[in-house]
């Protein structure tokens, strides 16, 4: 009999699991929730993809609605979506790059190639910020008003549907200065 009942004992184990599996696969994954939401942007001391000298941090990005975009050269999707990040910062859009976790040289190059749609790229070799802020990879992008509070997160590519239907409204908002999300 003892046999008998352990034969068993995987199938009431599965049974148990899967109401969390039926959970957990009914989520879309690019709304993943972040506690950052109406938080200010982390504090920050990293250093300028650009010149390795100058020191970036929280001061360099208040006063002024942008976009944090987190990006990577070993990124295949940040390619997929630097097109439109060009084309928002040539509409006067205010982009700030998080270099993360990637290769100076390689970076600097990749942005000479493709074109350059930041104002300044954060150089966050070792994921630091990126830790604090709760990136789970590269693509992520972040809109901060203009006293750099994240007011929204989107995990994955930045693309013309994804500006359109997430980001624009919220962000015509907080430039026109009704800053109520």
């Amino acid at each position: 009999m003892k046999d008998r009942a352990t034969l068993f004992f995987p199938l009431i184990i599965f049974i148990l699991i899967l109401p969390f599996l039926w959970l957990g696969l009914g989520r879309d994954p690019q709304e993943l929730p972040s506690a950052l939401i109406n938080q200010p942007f982390p504090d920050f001391s990293l250093t300028d993809l650009e010149d390795a000298e100058l020191t970036r941090g929280l001061a360099d990005i208040k006063g002024k609605v942008m976009l944090v975009n987190v990006w990577a050269t070993w990124c295949f999707a940040c390619s997929l979506e630097h097109k439109i990040l060009n084309d928002l910062a040539s509409k006067g859009v205010s982009i700030v790059g998080l270099n993360y976790k990637d290769d100076r040289r390689s970076a600097r190059n990749w942005l000479t190639e493709k074109g350059n749609p930041y104002s300044f790229s954060i150089f966050d070799q070792r994921g630091s910020l990126g830790l604090d802020l709760g990136v789970y990879g590269a693509p992520e992008t972040y809109l901060l008003d203009s006293d750099s509070i994240v007011r929204h997160r989107r995990v994955g590519v930045l693309d013309e549907d994804v500006w359109e239907n997430e980001f624009l409204k919220r962000y015509e908002k907080l430039v026109s200065g009704s800053e109520e999300m």
